[in-house]
């Protein structure tokens, strides 16, 4: 199973997009899901995360700006980013949620990501 993300593409600082994530209903579900973003020549970063009773957390960069949810019926995973930084610069990945990584039912394989570029 391989998430799919898709959204991605380039703003200028200020503006919005909003990112998807395929997944699948039953890890939406079951498993939670996560968000995360990558630059090059530093290690993937946990960006949000969304637990299975809808709970939401968010690194202190993106509080107040990013705002996560999904779609169990469609089994797709949103991240609504507003307000975009040029530091919000980076490839960006879903994954399933952290606490559940130790669980064989919640594996998943990392998707390509998608691209997101903010100008100043």
């Amino acid at each position: 199973l391989q998430f799919m993300e898709s959204g991605g593409g380039s703003v200028q600082a200020g503006g919005s997009l909003k990112l998807s994530c395929a997944a699948s209903k039953y890890l939406l579900s079951n498993c939670g899901m996560a968000c995360h973003r990558q630059t090059p020549g530093k290690d993937r970063e946990l960006v949000s995360t969304i637990d299975t009773d809808n709970t939401t957390t968010y690194i202190d960069s993106v509080k107040g700006r990013f705002i996560t949810f999904q779609d169990n019926s469609k089994g797709l995973l949103y991240l609504q980013m507003n307000n975009l930084k040029t530091e919000d610069t980076a490839q960006y990945y879903c994954a399933v949620h952290p606490a559940r990584y130790s669980q064989p039912e919640c594996w998943a394989s990392w998707g390509e990501g998608t691209r997101v570029t903010v100008s100043s």
